[in-house]
């Protein structure tokens, strides 16, 4: 958890404090991807817990309250995340067992379980330590999958008494609707385009302009994303799409077939959209350092065939973790785009 907030964060933080003297049982905080939500939130949840709370509504940093929750171990504080979220486990000993025990483990689970849900329902029937204030922050809330949402709806109707939920989402649409209408939803914005750009320079982004339009102007995104190592095949899968043909579709299924395939996937999605954007509006928003190919492409590009490729890709987005064959899964998606661009 971040320290203190991003530069970015710091109206909206004003703006929570409005809520602070008739506070609601559940708060959903909404944004893009890669904006720093989850951070936000649980520096809210430190300074609502905060035995000192400063005047301008943040944690004291200071207080047994603060020492207990930037140890991980607050009494009156529990995270649910997935666990691909959770943080390794240390090693258990100089035996290796904590190693040997982690060959066993299966992939972690992308998923906020039922199980996690039932296990708070202890930690809600307990007086709270010092009478004050239980929180349960969740995120993604996108990630509850459909036992864990109607768990979590019940006790949503039925909140107990001096507990607040804090969840986060990357996507409303994704959420039951029972959940949206039993929570006050609280919107967090991208930052502009310049605050952004300063800020990522500032952690030493080469290049930080490309990365952050590539991710649509979230900087905690690009910067993860220039960290993950995938530059090299996001270039060759680009000039793919700016030079479509079916060799050339066959030829970047195979070099690419060992890569992470939800990002390839993410990058067509971009691409298509700035196409789109160029043929309605002229404009591009991810990659403005190809607009000569995105012009060409637009000018080119029947609407309808256009419009069923957008649709296309985003049906492989929704199964692009669990592809039953990496290179037939790239090629049928790179001879589709190039069909698509005759």
């Amino acid at each position: 958890m971040t320290s203190s907030l991003y530069p970015w964060q710091q109206d909206a933080w004003q703006q929570l404090q409005a809520l602070r003297p008739r506070m609601p049982h559940a708060i959903l905080f909404h944004g893009a991807q890669g904006i720093g939500k989850a951070d936000f939130i649980e520096h809210f949840a430190q300074a609502l817990l905060c035995e000192d709370v400063r005047a301008d509504g943040h944690a004291c940093g200071a207080c047994a309250s603060c020492g207990w929750f930037s140890q991980g171990n607050h009494p009156d504080y529990r995270r649910v995340r997935p666990e691909a979220l959770e943080d390794e486990v240390a090693d258990e000993g100089e035996d290796g067992e904590g190693a040997k025990k982690s060959t066993k483990t299966k992939t972690p689970s992308k998923d906020i379980k039922i199980e996690q849900i039932r296990n708070l329902a202890d930690f809600m029937n307990i007086s709270t330590h010092r009478q004050g204030l239980r929180v349960v922050v969740l995120y993604p809330a996108e990630a509850l999958n459909t036992p864990a949402s109607n768990a979590l709806l019940k006790t949503l109707e039925e909140p107990p008494p001096g507990t607040l939920f804090l969840l986060a989402s990357n996507s409303l649409d994704r959420l039951l609707p029972t959940i949206l209408s039993r929570c006050r939803k609280f919107a967090l914005p991208l930052p502009s385009h310049e605050q952004a750009l300063t800020w990522l320079k500032a952690q030493g982004l080469n290049d930080a302009d490309s990365w952050l339009r590539e991710q649509g102007g979230a900087p905690l995104a690009a910067l993860a994303q220039s960290e993950s190592g995938g530059r090299e095949e996001t270039e060759q899968l680009l000039q793919v799409l700016a030079n479509p043909g079916v060799e050339a579709a066959l030829k970047a299924a195979d070099k690419l077939q060992k890569a992470p395939l939800a990002p390839l996937v993410a990058s067509l999605q971009r691409w298509l959209y700035d196409v789109f954007s160029v043929k309605l509006s002229g404009t591009i928003r991810y990659y403005p350092r190809h607009r000569r190919e995105l012009e060409a492409l637009a000018g080119r590009i029947n609407v309808s065939r256009l419009m069923a490729a957008i649709k296309a890709a985003n049906e492989r987005r929704a199964i692009a973790e669990h592809p039953l064959s990496p290179k037939l899964f790239l090629e049928d998606m790179l001879l589709d785009y190039a069909s698509s661009c005759q």
